[in-house]
């Protein structure tokens, strides 16, 4: 069974890392860790690092989306009011 680490731990081997003190290698091994993992966490971070600082256009993405939901609803409403009615006339 694969160990799980927390994302605080991951974080703290990844600093050390990018440090640059100490290889790869001898930072997995004083976490204990296989190098490929730190590796792995080294890379996810510098890809997604950014992502941290572009908090306004995520918040922005959500807003855009749930106006889209706000909208379906809307009309899901008016579609509800419309067959209500159009059964309420019916014998």
């Amino acid at each position: 069974m694969a160990k799980r680490y927390s994302p605080k731990f991951k974080f703290h081997v990844v600093l050390e890392v990018l440090t640059g003190d100490k290889t790869n290698a001898q930072v997995a091994k004083a976490y204990g860790v296989h190098p490929n993992s730190a590796n792995t966490w080294r890379r996810t971070l510098l890809e997604k690092g950014p992502e941290i600082f572009a908090q306004d256009g995520t918040v922005a993405q959500y807003e855009r989306r749930i106006a889209k939901l706000e909208h379906l609803i809307g009309q899901k409403e008016i579609e509800i009011a419309l067959l209500k009615n159009f059964l309420g006339r019916t014998p």
